[in-house]
């Protein structure tokens, strides 16, 4: 899977940010706004790209903006209401698990390989997860677990022999 750091640390700021804001429940969040500063620190994050994908976030309408002594970002929405997805799609991060590139033919020498399905359908799956993943359930710790069988409840005959 290709998700540079562009994506993770918008994920990690922006779960920093709903850690610090938690129990909001309201639209716009209340609470004083949080330092880029604060959140680099807390995340050893550099401030420098924090502020380039913060513009990101705030063009997206994910985070509000205070400007002035005590200025920061806050949530724009609760935290229940933003989903990772979300975020990783504010900053620009394409989520792949294929080699091929946007708007090329293949991925061998112009073609498709064998497993790009396998691999197109593994990056389908991520974006699915992360796209039912909030950031107040990262906050509370409700993600482990998530990955389930699929509904039918059938393994694959290849995990059925393992067990």
């Amino acid at each position: 899977m290709r998700l540079s750091t562009r994506g993770r640390y918008a994920v990690m700021a922006m779960v920093e940010l709903a850690a610090r804001q938690q129990g909001c429940s309201t639209d716009p969040c209340p609470g004083r706004p949080v330092s880029l500063a604060e959140l680099a620190q807390a995340q050893l994050l550099s401030l420098a790209y924090l502020e380039q994908l913060f513009g990101h976030l705030r063009r997206s309408g994910l985070v509000a903006s205070a400007r002035g002594p005590g200025g920061g970002y806050r949530l724009a929405r609760p935290a229940g209401d933003i989903t990772v997805a979300a975020i990783v799609d504010a900053v620009d991060e394409p989520i792949r698990a294929t080699r091929c590139e946007e708007g090329s033919p293949g991925c061998l020498a112009g073609e498709r390989c064998l497993t790009h399905d396998l691999w197109s359908e593994l990056g389908e799956q991520i974006r699915l997860f992360l796209a039912h993943v909030t950031l107040a359930d990262v906050v509370e710790g409700r993600i482990a677990g998530r990955a389930v069988m699929p509904r039918d409840g059938a393994l694959p005959a290849v995990v059925e022999a393992a067990q």
